[in-house]
C-alpha cells in the first residue's frame, strides 16, 4: 500500500508541473493556450494508443474467444461510445479553460480554484443528477470551498494590485467543466477499461480542438516556439499527462479510495509551493488560509461524500 500510496503522490507532482510549464511557455512565446491544450492532447495520443493495445491485447488473452467489450473499440456499444465521446467534449473545454486561467493569472491560484473544487461540486451535484444524498459535512465543506476560494481572490487582487478578473472566471469555468466531467465518468464510463476511455476521450478533445485552434488563428504563435520551448511541448505531454495518468492508476491498484483521494489534492498545494518557488509566485497569509481551508474541504468531500471523488482522475 505505501508504494501505491507513493505512485500517486508522484502522479500527483508531475500534475502539478503542468501549470508551471504551461505559464513558462505563455510567458516567453506567443503561443496561445488553447494551442498548447491541443498540442498537449497530439502528443499524448500515441503513448496513450499503446496503452490502450496493450490493455486490449491483455483482455483478449484473458478472454480467448469471447467478445469482451473493450477488447476492441469495435466492441464498444454506441450506448457505450456516447458518454465517452461526451468526455471528450468535456476535456476539450478543460484544457481551454484551465491553461487560459494559467495564462491570464497564474498557475498556483488558477490550480487550486480548478481542481479544489469540483470534488466538492461533484458531491453536491451527485444528490440531483445521481441520487446520491449529500450529508452536513458534504454541504458545510462546499462552504469551505466557497469561502476558500473567496480568500484566493482575495489575496490574488491584494498581490498583483487588480482583480484579474478574466483569470478567475476561467479557473470557475475550469472548475464546472471538471465537475461535468467527473460526474459524466461516473455514469457513464463503469466497465470501460481506463485506457481506452483515456484514448476516446483524448482524440475526441483533440479533434474538437483542432478546427477551433485553427480558426482562430491559435497556429500562427508556434512560429515563436524555439528548440526548448518544443521539449517543453512534449514534456506537458508526455510526463503529467502519459506517466502521471500510468501511476495513477498503477498505485490505485493497492491503495484503498479513500487515501488516493485525498493525496491527489496534494496537487494544487504542489503547484502553489512551485509556484512559489519558479515563478515567484506569493499566496499571501489569505492566500495560504483560503488555499487549506480549500484543501480541507476537498478532504472532507472526498471522505465523507458517496464515493472519493480521486477515482474520476483523467482530465489532468
Amino acid at each position: 500500500m505505501i508504494q501505491g500510496a507513493l505512485l500517486i503522490a508522484l502522479a500527483a507532482l508531475l500534475w502539478a508541473t503542468t501549470g508551471i510549464v504551461a505559464k513558462f511557455l505563455f510567458t516567453g512565446t506567443d503561443l496561445q493556450a488553447i494551442t498548447l491544450g491541443f498540442l498537449r492532447l497530439a502528443v499524448a495520443l500515441p503513448f496513450f494508443w499503446l496503452l490502450m493495445r496493450r490493455e486490449q491485447v491483455r483482455l483478449e488473452r484473458a478472454n480467448p474467444g469471447a467478445r469482451v467489450p473493450g477488447s476492441s473499440l469495435r466492441s464498444l456499444s454506441r450506448k457505450a461510445l456516447l458518454p465517452l465521446t461526451a468526455l471528450g467534449l468535456f476535456q476539450a473545454f478543460y484544457q481551454g479553460s484551465y491553461l487560459l486561467a494559467v495564462d491570464l493569472t497564474g498557475a498556483g491560484i488558477a490550480t487550486l480554484i480548478a481542481l479544489c473544487l469540483p470534488p466538492v461540486l461533484v458531491a453536491i451535484l451527485a444528490a440531483p443528477i445521481l441520487g446520491e444524498k449529500p450529508g452536513l459535512l458534504t454541504v458545510l465543506s462546499l462552504l469551505a470551498a466557497i469561502a476558500g476560494t473567496a480568500m484566493l481572490v482575495l489575496s490574488d487582487m491584494d498581490t498583483s494590485g487588480s482583480l484579474r478578473l478574466a483569470g478567475i472566471l476561467m479557473a470557475l469555468l475550469a472548475a464546472c467543466v471538471y465537475t461535468g466531467f467527473t460526474l459524466t465518468s461516473r455514469y457513464s464510463s463503469a466497465g470501460t477499461p481506463v485506457f481506452t476511455t483515456a484514448f476516446i476521450c483524448f482524440f475526441t478533445a483533440a479533434l474538437i480542438l483542432l478546427p477551433v485552434v485553427a480558426v482562430s488563428g491559435g497556429f500562427d504563435g508556434m512560429a515563436s516556439l524555439e528548440f526548448r520551448h518544443w521539449l517543453m511541448v512534449i514534456y506537458i505531454g508526455v510526463v503529467p499527462t502519459c506517466i502521471g495518468y500510468v501511476c495513477f492508476f498503477t498505485g490505485m491498484k493497492t491503495t484503498p479510495a479513500t487515501l488516493s483521494s485525498i493525496i491527489v489534492t496534494l496537487e494544487p498545494l504542489f503547484v502553489a509551493l512551485l509556484a512559489w518557488i519558479f515563478l515567484e509566485e506569493i499566496l499571501g497569509p489569505i492566500g495560504i488560509a483560503g488555499a487549506l481551508i480549500l484543501t480541507a474541504a476537498v478532504i472532507v468531500a472526498s471522505r465523507y461524500g458517496s464515493k472519493p471523488a480521486g477515482q474520476e482522475a483523467g482530465a489532468d
